[in-house]
């Protein structure tokens, strides 16, 4: 005759009455399978990397989808892909993701000091600005990091060039790299005052074809030309504009330093015209029709344990960013 409660020896909580920090795994669990699933394109390579048999990832997903009611992703036998709100599921999931990972790290790291190469690239124009100055201050923090800086305006390939991290500014395309939000960015058009006094201000952007505007010349990046935000309606809507002019470049520097020298109007970012705003060289235009923010981002690979020297240096880049006079210093 058995001795003890039945229960004693078999144990099986119905669905419905699993204890909350179970369910709570499981929604965990979920997300993770998802974001495994959509970063490496394929059911079989996620349950591969986890050790687990695809229907078993099956299973999650199904669940996942069930819970939220919504599709987000589309599967068949040859290919997967993302729907609209799968995409952008993504995106939060991956930061959620890593905001976790971080704060683990923190604690387990205790008084673990952080050490090892930190290899990182930046665009060109915004990394000699805004990045390269703080290296060696990030460094004096944490002498046994080193740190390479790779300044290049190409979209670099992280994993295939073994970088730990990439500052990016602008919309992001690649979804399978895990990005923080470091801070917002606008684009202004912007003129010196004398320009404006000689020739005078632009009212609405469809104006700017009566002015010298310094633009990227065609075999650079920015294809759709310049952004705003113009009524339609009860609302707005963003449109993008060519304006010409008698000068244009490829190098977004040369046309910087051609509107500081009352050239002509250009669309800059914020970041690289802040200083000179606030020290009355520049002065915006058409701000009412500014287009939004996009952002400046910091992006990496996904990495199931961050290293401590990368979450520090996020977390440093982030802090100084979010000061509020560290874009209009010179």
């Amino acid at each position: 005759m058995a001795i003890g409660p039945p229960a004693a020896r078999h144990c099986v909580w119905p669905r419905k009455h699993l204890p909350h920090n179970s369910v709570t795994m499981d929604k965990f669990k979920q997300l993770e399978s998802f974001v495994s699933v959509a970063t490496r394109g394929s059911l079989t390579a996620a349950a591969k990397a986890e050790g687990v048999a695809p229907a078993i990832m099956g299973r999650r997903l199904d669940a996942l989808e069930q819970r939220l009611g919504v599709k987000l992703l589309v599967r068949s036998t040859r290919r997967l892909s993302l729907t609209h709100e799968g995409s952008s599921f993504l995106e939060d999931c991956q930061r959620l993701l890593a905001d976790v990972a971080s704060a683990e790290s923190s604690v387990s790291a205790g008084g673990v000091k952080a050490s090892g190469h930190l290899r990182v690239t930046a665009p060109a124009g915004f990394g000699r600005r805004h990045v390269a100055p703080l290296v060696p201050r990030f460094r004096e923090l944490h002498s046994d990091v080193s740190i390479s800086l790779n300044l290049s305006d190409r979209v670099v390939d992280l994993s295939a060039e073994g970088f730990d991290c990439a500052v990016r500014v602008g919309d992001l395309s690649d979804s399978s790299l895990i990005s923080v939000r470091l801070a917002d960015n606008r684009r202004l058009c912007v003129a010196t005052p004398n320009y404006l006094r000689q020739h005078g201000t632009p009212v609405q952007p469809a104006d700017l074809s009566k002015f010298d505007c310094l633009v990227l010349s065609s075999d650079a990046s920015q294809t759709r030309g310049w952004s705003f935000r113009v009524p339609k309606g009860n609302s707005s809507e963003l449109v993008y504009l060519k304006p010409g002019g008698p000068l244009d470049c490829s190098d977004g520097q040369v046309l910087h330093d051609w509107c500081l020298a009352g050239y002509g109007i250009a669309w800059r970012s914020t970041w690289e015209v802040e200083a000179e705003i606030a020290a009355g060289l520049l002065l915006p235009v058409l701000e009412d029709f500014a287009a939004p923010a996009n952002g400046i981002y910091a992006v990496f690979a996904h990495a199931k344990h961050m290293p401590l020297r990368l979450r520090l240096w996020i977390d440093f880049l982030k802090h100084h960013y979010a000061q509020p006079g560290f874009w209009r210093a010179p």
